[in-house]
């Protein structure tokens, strides 16, 4: 007969000693401990912690009063003004979840989001009016309730809503009585994938997720206390990457920023002594290549997290340049963003700049509050040998990991099989146990039986100095299948040619891996600074059906 374990009899969960997980008890202590601090600066706006909270609970109650409540979706199309940093928290004290949607999106996109998550209320920006106007004359049936942000530093577009937001939320009670989630498994957000074929999915994060992810940001990069943080990344992209949640929790000051500006973004690191900000590499590449004079007066630390597409080495060898320091993070909005750091060494300060670049380029370890990052094979789910050359699929386990995606059970249940989120990246596993991508695995060229990384050629085109933002994709070829072909936007005012790329190519690759043409112009981005390679697809094979 077995004994009864000891530390199970009469020690139970009780109020005094469990409570549920979730990022909004940050917002309350920031406003506890730090009242009087810099919360949110936006141009002449400049609010306290105790002025965001009573703000947020304004917001929450104003959305009670309509009748908001748990498991119901509050839609948000707005820039990264001080509105949008207070959804993160208003909504969700509410028991509902916030969506945010991705200002550049068609109006199809925007109405089958709508639709899909069932949004009740909708704020949206003057900016943004054309689209959602649209939007909603295409919803069928009840609309979501609508309200405008009238941002001042904004000028044009039309009001489509009921009322704004300061008039909604000067109604709602600066004291409303919020409480934690039930289940702090209970949904907190809703993003959506930007996906290129079929409809985008909707990943549902949880509050502990969000809670968990939003310390992860500041233990996995070292952010010391009350931090000056800069929006270059957008909010409404994996919320953005769970900092709103984290700056709360650092009760440091967030800095707006409308738009992505180069000469903005150095102007608000000088006057209002940023210390960190996150973006993609096209973010950091636009301040390697702007004038030297724009960093006049910056004397201060500043750090930088850099994700999205791999970033080239040239990119973070270029931001240590400027005196900039540099983390590579790796994520999907699957995994609230950043779940994986490239942890950095004390003894990778003894090698030269290209040695640190080619360090901290790979996607690393995991976050310090996710389970585990690896490379499996994708069929028998067999991790790959350790050897920097064996490719597999990264996988992802943990509390950073989606609760799955919205009313798509089969989708949910594919992205799981095995016990591991799969992310569809292809990566080699180092000795080190540092994960390297090569490439999304529909982004490998295939070529007379090889493969080719098209992240490899793209870094062998950042190498050259003409090169501003460079993508690789297939292009039909009627001997080998399909051959690389190089898309490059140039520097300003900097000139090259074709023949002069190839050949700078042909002193890095493998011939095989040169590519055959080389197309110059501006790349399509999306708002995050990705490239949109499907759309570079898709045009290549337009070209070679015509020919």
């Amino acid at each position: 007969m077995s004994q009864a374990n000891p530390y199970q009899l009469g020690l139970d969960r009780n109020p005094a000693n469990y409570v549920e997980l979730s990022p909004l008890s940050f917002l309350a202590r920031s406003a506890y401990v730090y009242p009087a601090r810099a919360a949110v600066i936006h141009n002449d706006i400049r609010l306290t912690w105790a002025e965001v909270y009573a703000r947020c609970r304004r917001l929450a109650s104003a959305l009670a009063a309509r009748g908001i409540g748990k498991g119901d979706t509050v839609a948000a199309m707005l820039p990264n003004v001080p509105a949008m940093y207070e959804m993160h928290f208003g909504v969700p004290m509410t028991g509902a979840v916030l969506n945010t949607l991705n200002t550049r999106l068609d109006a199809e996109a925007i109405a089958f989001m709508l639709q899909h998550g069932e949004a009740k209320v909708l704020f949206t920006d003057r900016e943004y009016s054309p689209v959602i106007a649209k939007a909603l004359s295409m919803l069928p049936g009840r609309r979501p309730l609508v309200i405008d942000v009238d941002d001042a530093t904004y000028a044009g577009g039309e009001f489509l809503g009921e009322t704004e937001y300061e008039a909604f939320i000067a109604v709602g009670d600066p004291e409303y009585a919020w409480q934690l989630p039930e289940s702090e498994w209970d949904a907190i957000a809703l993003n959506y994938t930007s996906g290129t074929t079929g409809n985008p999915k909707g990943v549902v994060y949880h509050h502990r997720g969000a809670y968990l992810n939003a310390v992860s940001n500041i233990v996995s990069w070292g952010m010391p206390p009350q931090a000056v943080y800069l929006w270059t990344l957008p909010m409404f992209h994996c919320n953005g990457w769970c900092f709103p949640w984290t700056m709360a929790a650092n009760s440091g000051t967030n800095v707006c920023l409308r738009r992505v500006d180069v000469r903005m973004i150095f102007d608000q690191i000088r006057v209002n002594g940023v210390t960190h900000y996150c973006g993609a590499p096209i973010v950091h590449n636009m301040m390697i290549n702007a004038p030297a004079a724009m960093r006049d007066g910056i004397d201060h630390r500043v750090s930088a997290l850099v994700a999205g597409a791999a970033p080239p080495a040239a990119v973070i060898e270029g931001m240590e340049r400027i005196g900039f320091d540099i983390t590579h993070v790796y994520g999907l909005t699957e995994t609230y963003g950043p779940a994986s750091v490239c942890a950095k060494h004390e003894e990778w300060n003894a090698l030269d700049i290209p040695g640190r670049a080619e360090r901290n380029g790979r996607q690393g370890v995991p976050y310090h509050m996710q389970e585990g990052i690896t490379v499996l094979d994708p069929d028998t789910m067999e991790p790959v040998p350790w050897d920097g050359e064996t490719m597999g699929e990264i996988m992802f386990r943990g509390n950073l990991v989606m609760k799955g995606y919205l009313k798509n059970p089969s989708a949910t249940a594919e992205s799981f099989a095995g016990g591991w989120f799969h992310t569809g990246d292809l990566a080699v596993m180092h000795p080190d146990g540092y994960v390297k991508i090569k490439d999304r695995s529909k982004d490998v060229i295939i070529s007379g039986g090889e493969n080719i990384s098209s992240l490899e050629v793209e870094e062998a085109l950042y190498r050259h100095p003409a090169v501003m933002v460079a993508a690789v994709v297939a292009r039909p070829d009627d001997k080998w299948g399909e051959v690389p072909c190089a898309f490059v936007e140039l520097k300003v005012d900097a000139q090259t040619t074709e023949a002069e790329i190839i050949e700078h190519c042909r002193a890095m690759l493998a011939r095989f891996k040169v590519p055959k043409q080389v197309i110059f112009g501006e790349l399509p981005k999306t708002s995050t600074g990705k490239i949109q390679k499907f759309v570079l697809r898709q045009q290549v094979k337009s070209a070679s059906a015509i020919e």
